[in-house]
C-alpha cells in the first residue's frame, strides 16, 4: 500500500485530496515537523529535503508535492488535460507557476507576518505583494473558465487548492473581496466529497493535530467561546475557510490546531528556539 508521508500544512494537503479523488489506497504516515522528524535519518532516506509531503509507492519514492501529483496522475491516467502537446504544456505551465510561485511566496509571506521577529517590514512587504500578485494572476485565470485549464478539473486545480485553503491566513479574513473567482472555485472544490474527507484528515500527536470544531461564528473566532485563554488552551491557525456540512449541526470550520505550552507562544513556536541565522528558520 502507498505510505503519505503527512504533515497538516498545504503542501501534503494537495497530495491528500488527490489520493481522497482517485480511490487509490493509501497509509497516513504522520511527520511531526515541529518536533524535527523530518531530519529523522529514516524520512531523509525518503526525501532528502526533509519536508512533507513523500510517498513511497511499491519501491519508489517521490518527493515535493507537485511532483507526487504528476507522478499519480500519470500513475491513474486521472486529472489530466486532454493528451494533446498544447494541453500538456499548459498544465505544466501552471503546475511550475504553483511551485515556484504560489507556495514559495505565500509560505515566505506567513513566516515573516507571523512568524519572524518584529521589524523586517521590508520582508513582509515584498512577501504579502508577491503572493498577492501571484493570487492575481490566478484570480484572473479563473475569470475565463470553471477550473484552471478551462472546463476540466486537473491536478492543476488540486495543487493551487492546497494554497487557497491558507488565504486569509496569509493575506487576511478580507481577501476573498480581492479574489471572487478564486472563492468561486474553491466553494466549488470544497463541495467535492473528497475535498471534505482530505479537510477531515486526521493526524494526531502529542502537539499537533487535524480536527474538527463545530462553531457558530465565521472563521477568526477563538474556538473555545466565551472561556479565557490559558497557556494550555487550544489556539489554531486558520487553513481552511471550507464549510463541512453535518446532520444538525452549524457550520464546521477545518482549522489546524494546536496545544502551546508555557514555553511558547501563541502559534506555538518556542521564541527561545534555535534559528539558522542566514534563514532565521527554527533549526
Amino acid at each position: 500500500m502507498l505510505k503519505f508521508y503527512y504533515h497538516p500544512s498545504p503542501n501534503p494537503a494537495k497530495v491528500a485530496l488527490f489520493l481522497e479523488e482517485s480511490g487509490l489506497p493509501y497509509e497516513v504516515v504522520p511527520v511531526d515537523t515541529r518536533k524535527g522528524e523530518q531530519f529523522s535519518r529514516e524520512f531523509t532516506a525518503i526525501n532528502p529535503n526533509n519536508k512533507t509531503p513523500a510517498i513511497e509507492d511499491g519501491g519508489v519514492r517521490v518527493f515535493d508535492s507537485n511532483a507526487i501529483l504528476l507522478y499519480l496522475a500519470e500513475k491513474t491516467d486521472t486529472f489530466l488535460p486532454e493528451k494533446t502537446l498544447a494541453a500538456r504544456g499548459e498544465l505544466l505551465c501552471w503546475m511550475m507557476f504553483i511551485a515556484t510561485g504560489i507556495g514559495p511566496y505565500s509560505g515566505q509571506a506567513v513566516h515573516f507576518k507571523h512568524f519572524a521577529p518584529k521589524g523586517l517590514d521590508y520582508a513582509v512587504d515584498r512577501y504579502l505583494y508577491e503572493a498577492r500578485r501571484h493570487y492575481g494572476i490566478l484570480n484572473t485565470q479563473l475569470s475565463k473558465a470553471p477550473f484552471v485549464l478551462g472546463g476540466n478539473y486537473t491536478i492543476a486545480d488540486i495543487s493551487a487548492w492546497g494554497w487557497v485553503r491558507a488565504l486569509p491566513f496569509i493575506l487576511g479574513e478580507d481577501v476573498w473581496s480581492a479574489f471572487p473567482h478564486i472563492k468561486t472555485w474553491f466553494d466549488r472544490i470544497n463541495e467535492r466529497p473528497a475535498a471534505r474527507r482530505a479537510n477531515a484528515l486526521t493526524v494526531s500527536n502529542s502537539r499537533l493535530r487535524w480536527t474538527r470544531k463545530r462553531a457558530a461564528t465565521c472563521s477568526g473566532t477563538h474556538l473555545l467561546g466565551n472561556s479565557s485563554p490559558k497557556a494550555a488552551d487550544i489556539y489554531y491557525i486558520l487553513l481552511s475557510d471550507s464549510r463541512l456540512e453535518a446532520p444538525n449541526a452549524s457550520v464546521w470550520h477545518t482549522t489546524w490546531t494546536m496545544r502551546r505550552s508555557r514555553s511558547r507562544n501563541k502559534y506555538g513556536v518556542d521564541p527561545n528556539a534555535p534559528r539558522n541565522p542566514n534563514t532565521n528558520q527554527i533549526q
